[in-house]
């Protein structure tokens, strides 16, 4: 079945409206913070490439809390704006991989302090997680956070029991900190076969998983299914099966 039209004013939002935007969900934090916008964008993607259509409704609470409590009320202005912002977003990367195959992801390459100029390396202590980890994994890692807290929230694309998906899912999950030795293998593999030099090719092959996922789940994404009758149709001539002794037309079926 074909994917279903898109609105036309799914526009990307600029550079301006990424910083608007990133200042808008830092107007939440609290005791649970919500998501930045790399890790937003990665959670966009991970909602999108779903085998089944999940309503913005049950996937926007995580953008605002970890734990997907209420959502403030509706007409709460800087919720209604980073609302809109989030769901154009959202709206425009579906239409670049239905459309193109393909879509700009948000990655933040080189941290900068206030004053603009590069930061110095994290100092990180020896029992970190992220020592040793490769340069080019540790700039993707938020954006694969976010996809992944999509993919543990809504479990359908876990689920599948594709090769493929499987195989794309771990060519993502290379870029996350291994916590198992079978991980930690798949991981190493992939440094063997699928090395990735650059920023850039980390980026492109990022966008490939992403792209493959959506195309090998958009059958069952886009497949409706017919709604079917519990019970025989029932002529408006015929009595009605109320048991009354009346035609249809003059019981249940005037109404």
């Amino acid at each position: 079945m074909p994917a279903p039209d898109l609105p036309a004013a799914a526009v990307d939002l600029s550079d301006a409206e990424f910083q608007e935007l990133d200042e808008l969900l830092f107007a939440f934090a609290g005791s649970v913070p919500p998501m930045d916008i790399v890790t937003l964008d990665g959670y966009l993607c991970g909602v999108l490439v779903q085998p089944v259509a999940i309503e913005p409704d049950a996937w926007l609470p995580r953008v605002f809390d970890e734990y997907g409590r209420a959502l403030p009320e509706r007409g709460h202005a800087v919720y209604e704006r980073a609302r809109t912002l989030i769901l154009r977003r959202y709206s425009a990367l579906n239409r670049a991989l239905v459309d193109d195959g393909w879509f700009d992801p948000l990655i933040l390459e080189d941290p900068v302090d206030e004053d603009g100029s590069p930061s110095p390396p994290v100092q990180r202590a020896a029992s970190d997680p992220l020592i040793g980890v490769d340069p080019v994994s540790l700039v993707l890692m938020p954006w694969v956070y976010g996809f992944s807290v999509a993919c543990e929230n809504f479990h359908a694309l876990l689920e599948v029991d594709d090769p493929a998906v499987h195989i794309a899912l771990a060519r993502l999950y290379r870029h996350m900190p291994a916590e198992t030795d079978e991980e930690r293998e798949l991981g190493a593999t992939l440094e063997r076969e699928r090395p990735l030099a650059t920023l850039d090719e980390g980026i492109e092959e990022l966008v490939a998983c992403v792209a493959d996922l959506a195309d090998l789940t958009q059958g069952a994404r886009y497949r409706v299914d017919t709604v079917r009758r519990e019970a025989p149709k029932v002529g408006r001539n015929e009595p009605c099966p109320c048991g009354s002794g009346k035609k249809f037309k003059h019981c249940h079926g005037a109404s």
